[in-house]
């Protein structure tokens, strides 16, 4: 069992930073948990040059030195065993099963790039040969491939600390292109951010790879943050979190002398439109579900359904608020989150356009006291006022959603016709609906990166068909996504090489094609030598 030192890891080193103290809290007792210090601007500058130094061998690494490493970090977050999940647990309030699942996620997830990166398909090679003859002009050799970027800053998510944390899908696709990673952890879960450091350090040493392809920096301070993401060396950042975060992170990457590229995956509502028909059909059995999916994981998932359209019907809201208040209440990552919670909420009903439809005896002013156990709230309000009032599509991060209630389709149409960005929009329908739906398809295709049929959007599975992002201000580049096996383009560029000689060319584009790769050769896909 890892003892836990409460320290940074700067560059195969563990370190005890000079910054403030700062505490994460079990939601569970509320009780404050070690004392973890804020790195400095002089850890910020160690971790970024020790990554600069060690980008030119670890981008050169051959895919199956490269999937070795990946396999290999695996292996060390499963030999942490038991204490991986206690840790969290506590620091979470998550519980074991949830935990040992996303672990699963995680370690698979990691996996699966492994293969991805051995394959080397990925780099999308594409080769057109020189025509020395051709009139008018000689045509040149021109080849490409995908190659990384550099070092990559990422900042760690609360409500997956796992599967979006230290050794989450961000920090692993940017390994997997080839990149060294510096990774401000989040401060709510600090120890769990170590005990991954220390996975990744033993993986490094049996790996015998550079020590800056990997540190982990400690702390809460917004300067560490900025440090890191306006370092000069800091070629990207991946990020997962609020709006307003990841919007700060942003405008700091775009105000540097030279701008960075920033995948931010940010706020979502999640819309989701129930027909008339299918309402008619199943709608009971509808508001159960729904009620199950906005309370799963006490709403803390960026695809919880914040934003129910639907035409009147007063059975299904009786249903979902009766269901609602059946759910058992659950903790909140941590305190700010259920305090954003609560004053989300208390926005909406103070606005005069919004009906809190399952208040009963459990109040917004009885849950300030103790906001890391909120009640499950139903909202609602009439498509009118959702048409005029922008901050109704606000995302409310918790167990709440809005239902909006349409007095025809016009209306229906007209929602789907304002929203914002989102990572995913659902629609329940019945083969009668499918004209309507024609309608309203074309224009969730504009506000959305995924669209589920008569499915609810809680649920994201690990593929290479999976999007996972969406237009602003769901994602800071819709046409990048943070979850599958595509999540690894974000942290690189082309690179073309023209009339390059043969021996100096990267192993994937020479004529003979070492790897036995897809390539595009002279416009056709082939995995024969030229």
């Amino acid at each position: 069992m890892y003892k836990l030192t409460q320290q940074s890891y700067i560059a195969g080193s563990w370190v005890t930073p000079q910054g403030e103290a700062f505490n994460a809290q079990n939601p569970a007792t509320q009780e404050l948990l070690a004392d973890h210090n804020n790195c400095l601007e002089v850890d910020v500058n160690n971790a970024m040059q020790a990554a600069q130094d060690a980008y030119p061998v670890f981008s050169q690494l051959s895919p199956e030195k490269h999937a070795e490493f990946l396999i290999t970090i695996a292996e060390e977050i499963e030999a942490l065993g038991d204490q991986l999940l206690t840790v969290c647990d506590k620091e979470s309030g998550l519980g074991l099963p949830r935990l040992t699942g996303e672990r699963g996620r995680t370690t698979g997830q990691i996996k699966a790039f492994a293969e991805i990166v051995k394959n080397a398909s990925w780099t999308q090679a594409s080769i057109d040969t020189a025509i020395p003859d051709r009139a008018p002009l000689p045509k040149p050799d021109l080849r490409k491939m995908l190659k990384p970027i550099g070092p990559v800053a990422v900042f760690g998510a609360s409500n997956f600390p796992f599967a979006f944390g230290t050794l989450g899908g961000d920090t692993i696709s940017a390994l997997a292109a080839g990149n060294p990673v510096v990774v401000k952890g989040h401060p709510s879960h600090p120890a769990t951010n170590e005990l991954m450091a220390y996975a990744i350090s033993n993986a490094i040493a049996r790996c015998e790879l550079p020590k800056g392809v990997f540190s982990l920096l400690q702390g809460n301070a917004i300067p560490l943050s900025v440090q890191l993401v306006c370092h000069p060396f800091t070629e990207a950042v991946g990020f997962t979190g609020s709006l307003g975060g990841g919007r700060a992170i942003m405008d700091a990457a775009a105000k540097r002398a030279k701008p960075i590229p920033v995948y931010a995956e940010m706020g979502s509502v999640n819309p989701m439109f129930f027909t008339k028909n299918t309402l008619d059909k199943s709608g009971e059995a509808l508001a159960q579900a729904l009620a199950g999916s906005v309370c799963m994981g006490t709403g803390q998932f960026c695809t919880s359904p914040g934003v129910i359209v639907i035409q009147k019907n007063d059975a299904f809201v009786s249903t979902l608020a009766e269901t609602m208040n059946a759910n058992a209440k659950g903790l909140m990552l941590n305190a700010g989150i259920g305090q954003a919670f609560l004053k989300g909420v208390g926005q909406f009903i103070t606005s005069g356009d919004v009906e809190w439809v399952n208040k009963n005896e459990t109040s917004l002013a009885s849950s300030i006291d103790n906001a890391l156990l909120p009640p499950n709230v139903v909202l609602k309000t009439a498509a009118s006022a959702f048409l005029q009032n922008p901050q109704l599509q606000n995302e409310v991060f918790g167990p709440a959603t809005l239902v909006v209630e349409c007095d025809d389709e016009i209306e229906f149409l007209a929602i789907a016709k304002v929203l914002e960005g989102n990572l995913t929009a659902s629609i329940h329908a019945v083969d009668e609906d499918n004209a309507l739906v024609k309608e309203l398809l074309v224009l969730l295709e504009q506000k959305t990166g995924r669209i589920i049929f008569n499915g609810f959007p809680t649920g994201v599975e690990v593929c290479g068909s999976q999007h996972h992002g969406g237009p602003y201000p769901a994602s800071s580049n819709g046409a990048t996504t943070s979850v599958g096996i595509d999540a690894i383009h974000r942290f690189t560029r082309f690179v073309a090489y023209q009339n390059t000689p043969q021996q100096l060319l990267p192993t994937e584009l020479q004529d003979t094609n070492p790897y036995n790769i897809v390539r595009r050769v002279n416009g056709e896909f082939t995995a024969k030598a030229i």
